[in-house]
Parts: C-alpha cells; sequence; structure tokens
C-alpha cells in the first residue's frame, strides 16, 4: 500500500505544482522555490515527517523533501551545538545532493555544447 500513498503523494506534488504553473505568470524557478518553503514549514511543524512515514520515498523524492531536509537538519545541529549549529545543519543532510547535482552539471557542460 505504500506503493500506492508514494505514487499519489508525488502526484499530487506535480499536479499542484502543474495547475500553478498553468493558471499563474509564477516561473518554474518560482513554483521551485515555493514548494522548498512549503516542504520547510511543513517540517516545522512536524507534518512532514508524518507524511514520510506514509509515503516513504514517495514523500522524499519531490521538492519539498529538499525543504525538510534543510530545515530537519538545522534542528538536529542546533540541538547539538546551539545557534552555531543553525547554519552548519543546513548543509549536513543536503550536502551529498548538493555535490552531485554541482559534479554531473560540471560534466554535462563538458559534454555538450550549449545553444547561444
Amino acid at each position: 500500500m505504500i506503493y500506492v500513498y508514494a505514487f499519489l503523494f508525488c502526484g499530487l506534488v506535480c499536479m499542484i505544482s502543474q495547475i500553478i504553473l498553468d493558471n499563474t505568470k509564477l516561473t518554474p524557478g518560482h513554483v521551485t522555490s515555493l514548494f522548498v518553503v512549503i516542504g520547510a514549514f511543513l517540517d516545522i511543524f512536524g507534518i512532514y515527517d508524518r507524511i514520510v512515514l506514509y509515503c516513504g520515498a514517495g514523500a522524499l523524492v519531490p521538492i519539498t523533501s529538499f525543504g525538510h531536509l534543510l530545515v530537519h537538519g538545522a534542528m538536529d545541529m542546533a540541538n547539538d551545538l546551539g545557534p552555531l549549529g543553525l547554519s552548519f545543519g543546513i548543509f549536513n543532510l543536503t550536502s551529498a545532493g548538493i555535490s552531485i547535482a554541482i559534479t554531473v552539471a560540471f560534466i554535462l557542460c563538458l559534454i555538450f555544447k550549449p545553444k547561444h
């Protein structure tokens, strides 16, 4: 059943973002930032952790999960290191994804030629 919940959650996120793109003048960058902030707010109130329990990886794949990981890491490190942990913790859980994105983007820039 978790597969169905994962599919429905990802589909819901995609549907909401497509409705926003179709009916507003927001760009994909705006919508992406909006969903990161929504994921962060849901994590602040403990809602996103409950969504992850029911939807599994379906809740960890969309962009909302990035906001969830930013806040989650910052709060965990803040408990250990205090206020300094807030700035360190932001990159604690997301550093692998950010590093992979930068590395893959660099390799693709070497392989493909951009259009001018």
